[in-house]
């Protein structure tokens, strides 16, 4: 190893070397008082004056000495440069130096004049005992050891060789090698000195890095003894278990530091803490208080020892509580949710213990979108809530109450007698309709409700909302605040319901679906103007299933657009083929009109057909623009800038009727069968009707009446001018595409034979119904 001297060492780790220099004064006044000593003695028995002279240099190199000692213990040693240090390393250097010689000297003289035998080993024995002593007292200067090596050694060598004694020489010699290995010895003393200085501020760095990691770490962290005793125990710890300093807790037993705890701990939490640190439990999750958790973990040491690390995890608890409450409860009524609610079902037939019968029944709000739909959401929203809260209240504690999605409200009740739980269950219903109060609005609630009673040890929610789900299908078809028990046969409609629905795919995929068409004439029968396109279906076992039954059903299953495109591209061909210009209309669904895919359907039919876009009437109902209102005004509009003709069907039978006619993208106007049907007799009738007819005929739009059966009907229809067309068996049922041209002709043949009556009679009337085929 190199040489530690003032200039390759650091100045912080060659100040400690120099401090050490200036150590232990006690040892340089014990070494003064020996070399005085000596020297006197042998003043004393050979009477040499010289020794009397080396007393006076030993006392004014020791009051030298002493002073610079004394000097450097009263300076700050940390304000030392590197240059001062050095300055002060020779000052210590000269004083040890000059008593070395001193020695040397001596010794020489005596050896060389007095030729005195007790001088020579009395100064030789001091001398080398002070070079015994050069390794303890200057290790930390290499110049002092080497300097005071010399100083000792160099003049009694000398004397020895100039004695002319060659075994004398011989033998003095041997210091060489005696100074060589001093200085070594002081080297390796220094070097070890060294690296334990570089290790000592390595384990100060490495424990002030590990003190502040104790302190500032988010962790609480304790470490304890085979014996459960503290050994670490870190700030985040003690603020956590609100504990006293961590100096006053080490050695202590864990579980007598924990007693001492602000936190009140009960005897459950100490002792599942002990259990902790006895390395008998894992991961644990601790409430020390009513909001106050503690997540503990710990790890096993190779000496039987643990560490405990714990955090104060209260924030992320009362984060995962919320997030669950929101899981398991719905937001805007506080009830448990599907999933919760089939938990606490299970639960509470788990409880029970008993063998009881258990209900499960769906309560549907009858046009609760009608609410949402014209009094706004906010007022749908605490509508809901005000019915969740009368529900809850007539349930009372022992039922459950939940919510399953939109306005569908669920209870679930237990009992030992079925007909007294029917009876519970039609005593909720019945209280929780009738009028509610919202906003000032006073609105009438109709609840339809669809249950299921069985034996609780059988209950599966999976399994029972279905049959609950079936009786609340026939509840709604009745309506009006219906109760509906599920009934063993509902089984088997829906199991006949759900082969219809799959016979119906199959039927669309092979287009086993068939159009006929309905004529439209002019009021007088003298013309056939259009004709709309009708969907059926032949079962191939049921027979003839009506619109009314698969429509629906196609639009639940999402099959109503493959409809409406089988139904287009029929309609569009058979058009073509008929003659004197007659047009088709072909109806849309709500389904149909979003995405504006219909737009290039339609586009691409017509092209394909070669139909000419004015023949092509497409209807929509009132429904379609409730829904979605902008949605299906743009739709319709890009549909009949393309040049097709757009009706809205069944006019007067939804909400709002009048104010479509002048907002949206209409030509014609079909008025529904129900304004007609009862004319003659109910003078209001009429007048609704003339007053539809008179608005529409300001805004330039074309007239439909539907439903024309009798001559009475078609009579006041004519009288009024309250039609441009009429639809209706008046005229012809639906009929298939081939007889359309057929009975064209049939009509153009009567136009003719009553144009030529007519002029024979010009008073005479047309024969309307003389079309009908």
């Amino acid at each position: 190893m190199k040489d530690l001297e003032a200039k390759t060492l650091p100045t912080e780790l060659y100040l400690p070397f120099v401090e050490s220099l200036f150590k232990n004064r006690g040892t340089l006044w014990t070494g003064m008082v020996v070399h005085i000593l000596s020297c006197a003695i042998i003043f004393a028995t050979t009477g040499s004056r010289f020794y009397l002279l080396m007393i006076a240099v030993f006392i004014t190199v020791f009051g030298y000495r002493i002073y610079w000692f004394r000097r450097f213990s009263l300076i700050d040693h940390s304000q030392l440069s590197k240059s001062e240090i050095e300055a002060w390393e020779s000052r210590y250097v000269h004083g040890a130096a000059a008593t070395a010689f001193v020695l040397g000297i001596g010794s020489a003289y005596a050896v060389l004049v007095l030729k005195d035998m007790l001088a020579a080993f009395m100064c030789i024995a001091v001398t080398m005992a002070s070079m015994v002593s050069i390794v303890g007292r200057n290790y930390g200067s290499a110049r002092a050891v080497a300097l005071q090596t010399i100083g000792c050694c160099l003049p009694l060598v000398l004397a020895c060789l100039l004695t002319g004694d060659i075994y004398l020489a011989l033998i003095s010699l041997f210091l060489i090698p005696f100074g060589l290995t001093t200085q070594s010895m002081a080297k390796g003393v220094r070097e070890f000195l060294y690296e334990n200085v570089l290790a000592s501020r390595e384990m100060t760095r490495i424990a002030d890095q590990l003190d502040i990691a104790l302190t500032t770490m988010t962790h609480a962290l304790i470490m304890l003894d085979a014996d459960g005793r503290v050994q670490v125990i870190n700030r985040r710890a003690c603020e956590l278990l609100d504990l006293p300093d961590a100096d006053e807790l080490k050695g202590a037993a864990f579980i007598t530091v924990l007693r001492r705890s602000g936190q009140s701990l009960s005897d459950d939490i100490l002792k599942k803490i002990g259990q902790l640190s006895a390395g008998q439990a894992g991961k644990t999750l601790l409430c020390l208080k009513e909001t106050v958790y503690l997540e503990f973990s710990l790890s096993h040491r190779t000496d039987g020892g643990v560490v405990m690390l714990f955090e104060d995890v209260s924030a992320r608890v009362a984060a995962e509580e919320k997030i669950l409450h929101l899981v398991r409860y719905d937001t805007l009524t506080g009830l448990p949710t599907r999933g919760y609610f089939a938990e606490l079902a299970a639960r509470h037939l788990r409880e029970a213990n008993t063998d009881l019968f258990a209900a499960f029944v769906i309560f549907d709000v009858d046009g609760f979108k009608h609410v949402n739909d014209m009094q706004g959401h906010v007022v749908g929203d605490r509508l809901l809530a005000a019915i969740s809260d009368r529900l809850v209240h007539e349930a009372g504690e022992e039922i459950i109450v939940g919510r399953l999605v939109g306005d569908e409200f669920v209870i679930f009740a237990t009992g030992r007698d079925r007909a007294a739980l029917e009876v519970r269950i039609n005593g909720i219903q019945t209280e929780i309709q009738g009028s509610y109060r919202v906003d000032r609005l006073d609105l009438p609630v109709f609840v339809n409700a669809g249950g299921v009673i069985l034996e609780g040890q059988d209950f599966d929610m999976e399994a029972w909302q279905i049959k609950a789900d079936l009786a609340l299908n026939d509840a709604k078809s009745v309506g009006n605040g219906t109760l509906t028990m599920f009934r063993p046969e509902m089984d088997a409609r829906y199991v006949a319901e759900q082969r219809l629905k799959a016979d119906l795919r199959l039927a669309i995929e092979q287009g086993d679906l068939t159009v006929v068409y309905q004529p439209m004439y002019r009021p007088d029968g003298s013309e056939m103007e259009c004709c709309e396109a009708l969907v059926r279906w032949s079962h191939p076992e049921r027979g003839f299933i009506g619109p009314n039954i698969f429509i629906p059903m196609a639009e639940s299953m999402g099959l109503i657009s493959e409809i409406t495109r089988f139904v287009l591209e029929r309609a569009c061909a058979d058009c073509v083929s008929w003659q004197n210009g007659i047009s088709v209309s072909v109806n849309l669904s709500i389904h149909d009109l979003r995405g504006g895919q219909i737009v290039p359907l339609v586009a691409d039919i017509l092209a394909r057909s070669k139909l000419d876009p004015t023949r092509l009437h497409l209807e929509v109902t009132e429904s379609c623009f409730m829904d979605e209102p902008v949605v299906v005004s743009t739709t319709l509009g890009r549909l009949r800038a393309s040049g097709v003709t757009i009706a809205i069907d069944d006019f007067g039978t939804g909400f709002s009727s009048l104010s479509y006619l002048d907002s949206l993208p209409i030509d014609i106007v079909k008025i529904d069968r129900a304004f007609v049907r009862d004319i003659g007799t109910e003078p209001r009738r009429l007048k609704l009707l003339s007053g539809i007819v008179h608005l529409s005929r300001e805004l330039d739009l074309r007239i439909v009446v539907e439903g024309v059966e009798t001559f009475e009907q078609l009579e006041l229809v004519k009288k009024h001018r309250f039609a441009d067309l009429i639809q209706g068996y008046i005229f012809s049922p639906p009929i298939p595409a081939n007889a359309i041209a057929e009975l064209s002709q049939k009509t153009a043949s009567a136009r003719k034979l009553a144009s030529r009556q007519n002029r024979r009679d010009k008073g005479a009337e047309p024969r309307a119904f003389g079309t009908a085929g």
